[in-house]
């Protein structure tokens, strides 16, 4: 029996376990916003020191995470060193999810399993690769087999909000500096690079007056409108403008929420939106930045008294695809290939993470895990969002023999 068919036996042996770790996760809600996440790490912490990893606990200041619009953020590194001489291989999730909203079915934190699925906030994306990480590097361990190097679990709570202080904030304190890295994804394809993101808010100032005296006033609301137009309009524009990344296509723009006015009997004197601008990795987000606020500017200037204010929210840069991400690449699609029986390609996503954050301090990375073979299919901030076992099973195998070689 090779080393491989033994880490593949002991993930089977310990399946049912590696189910329960994943329910007790779901069952501690992380919703963001609120963003009171440090319960969750106090929890995974807990149940880690059970299998005998010991998770360093890294608070980042009240200040910070209040600055940021939310209330906790903890974040957790488990260091299990080996030989000299290997490469130290990080594996990072985030424990943060969006609040589960309307039209569930089952509790959006039960972690119940149904039909060979287990549903609830997070099953998907992506406390499932919390459990995929950990019994991934249990089943390494439970070889015995001499080892040269490392690998850290990293379990951040700040994707919804940018990464910033997640694994940006580990980042720059100096606290990780892996040679390589795995992050939470999908199973069915290795992601090699993703989009950017930039998010802005835009507040259009009026004058409020009387409804039955709208010439007495100057309609926030109307030049909004007018500026959302001219900003929808870039949408067409960019379909023009395509990414060569397989699994990318072209830039787009939308406004996610909107809100302003007094009353129904009142000309709104404020209107605010806020839009996010996905960028193809080709893009210069400096450039498409200045693009848009000019558009902004100039939509409004059409409108005699109203007056703009813009605001960055954030700023994600893409993930480009570092040269030095090629042993995990092979790795990932040689035993993918073997475990699925079907070829993983590797190829971008038009999602941002905060994967994004590695690569830009130079560390090369790539995105696989238990999640699912589209966002689509796993309801992912969505009802009902539910996790494949079967695919769970599988990428924690993936993901184990793909240790056993960067270490071996």
């Amino acid at each position: 029996m090779t080393d491989h068919d033994k880490l593949d036996a002991w993930v089977d042996a310990h399946f049912d376990e590696e189910v329960r770790f994943l329910q007790e996760l779901i069952r501690v809600p992380t919703d963001t916003p609120p963003g009171d996440n440090a319960p969750h790490a106090e929890r995974t912490a807990q149940l880690l020191a059970g299998f005998g990893l010991q998770a360093e606990k890294h608070l980042v200041p009240q200040e910070e995470v209040r600055a940021a619009g939310l209330q906790s953020i903890t974040n957790l590194i488990v260091r299990r060193r080996y030989g000299q001489g290997g490469p130290t291989v990080a594996l990072n999730a985030h424990g943060d999810v969006v609040p589960p909203g309307e039209g569930w079915t089952r509790d959006p934190y039960g972690g119940q399993v149904e039909d060979g699925r287990l549903y609830g906030r997070a099953a998907a994306v992506s406390k499932s690769d919390f459990a995929s990480f950990t019994f991934a590097l249990r089943a390494l361990e439970s070889l015995g087999a001499p080892l040269r190097g490392a690998v850290e679990l990293h379990f951040t709570y700040d994707e919804e909000f940018g990464g910033e202080l997640g694994p940006g904030w580990l980042l720059r304190k100096g606290l990780t500096r892996p040679d390589l890295l795995i992050a939470a994804g999908f199973s069915y394809e290795v992601v090699t690079a993703h989009n950017g993101c930039l998010q802005m808010e835009v507040t259009v100032h009026g004058k409020m007056a009387h409804a039955a005296i709208p010439d007495s006033g100057i309609d926030a609301l109307q030049g909004a409108v007018h500026i959302l137009n001219a900003l929808y309009a870039q949408n067409e524009l960019y379909k023009q403008t395509t990414s060569r990344v397989p699994g990318i296509r072209h830039p787009y723009l939308n406004v996610g929420r909107i809100e302003g006015g007094t009353n129904t009997n009142v000309v709104p004197g404020q209107v605010a939106f806020k839009l996010d601008r996905r960028m193809i990795p080709e893009e210069d987000p400096v450039q498409v930045e200045a693009t848009i606020r000019d558009l902004i500017a100039t939509a409004a200037a059409q409108r005699p008294g109203l007056s703009v204010q813009v605001r960055r929210l954030l700023l994600a840069r893409a993930l480009q695809p570092l040269p030095g991400n090629r042993p995990l690449v092979e790795a990932i699609q040689r035993h993918g290939q073997a475990v699925f029986g079907q070829p993983i390609p590797a190829m971008g996503t038009p999602l941002y993470t905060d994967v994004r954050l590695y690569g830009e301090a130079g560390i090369p990375g790539v995105i696989y895990g238990a999640g699912p073979r589209t966002v689509l299919e796993s309801h992912a901030k969505r009802a009902d969002e539910r996790l494949e076992l079967a695919d769970l099973r599988r990428a924690t195998r993936v993901i184990a023999r793909t240790l056993r070689d960067l270490l071996g």
